[in-house]
């Protein structure tokens, strides 16, 4: 049991939370190396949602509100920390939700999408595995054609670079969200939202109903500034703080 009077008390339940998702076979062993990551630039944010993160959530709001076949798509990291906020947001922009894995396995999909339903989610895709994302190898190109392949917007949270790239030379627009500004997930996307998924996505939902005028806020976007923004915070705040 962890003490609710630790200073990190928050971080410490959703390392637990990612631990019992590995017992559950929902998340893949290597997906606690990678929230280890995630929880390292966290804590260089301050472990809260930075205005720059506001931002970024706008920006995405407008892209999908333009979209005409959004997709979301969840790994194991990403069901076991928000499941019940993606599945919220799905039914908000309208949009499906597909089980996409870097170590896919028909196994992990199928308690991943078995977890999303028993959170209130429908329809589900990623059994599918009737396209390809060009210009991948190995199974981490398998996709569902209903769903990313025949995307124009996709929500891909804890992304790898690899994949991300590949979605923006397919024409689509790419909207992620990584606590790293350094990645190239976070520099190939058309939106980066450098805060933590807990956070961002419930913020996707909270000031969805905020954006009226879509067009002007991508008219005006600039990904690469707004990650120079991310980074100039961590850099201030390490400075600052001794």
């Amino acid at each position: 049991m962890i003490p609710k009077s630790h200073p990190r008390y928050q971080s410490l339940v959703l390392r637990e939370i990612v631990a019992e998702g590995v017992k559950k076979g929902i998340v893949h062993i290597t997906g606690l190396i990678a929230h280890g990551r995630g929880e390292a630039f966290d804590y260089l944010l301050g472990e809260k949602t930075q205005p720059f993160a506001i931002e970024a959530v706008k920006a995405s709001i407008a892209y999908l509100k333009k979209a005409k076949n959004p997709v979301i798509s969840v790994n194991g990291n990403t069901a076991i920390l928000a499941g019940k906020d993606i599945i919220n947001l799905a039914r908000k922009i309208k949009a499906k939700i597909e089980v996409n894995l870097f170590h896919r396995s028909e196994e992990r999909i199928k308690k991943i999408i078995r977890f999303l339903e028993e959170n209130g989610g429908e329809n589900i895709l990623g059994l599918e595995a009737d396209a390809r994302i060009e210009g991948l190898k190995h199974d981490r190109a398998i996709c569902s054609y209903d769903g990313i392949y025949s995307s124009d917007t996709v929500l891909v949270p804890l992304e790898d670079g690899d994949r991300c790239e590949a979605l923006k030379k397919m024409g689509k627009i790419v909207i992620t969200i990584d606590l790293n500004p350094l990645s190239r997930t976070a520099r190939s996307a058309d939106v980066t939202i450098v805060d933590n998924v807990v956070r961002a996505i419930p913020n996707m939902i909270k000031y969805y109903d905020e954006v009226k005028n879509p067009d002007d806020i991508i008219k005006n976007w600039d990904n690469k500034k707004n990650l120079r923004k991310a980074l100039n915070f961590i850099c201030k705040r390490l400075t600052e703080l001794y």
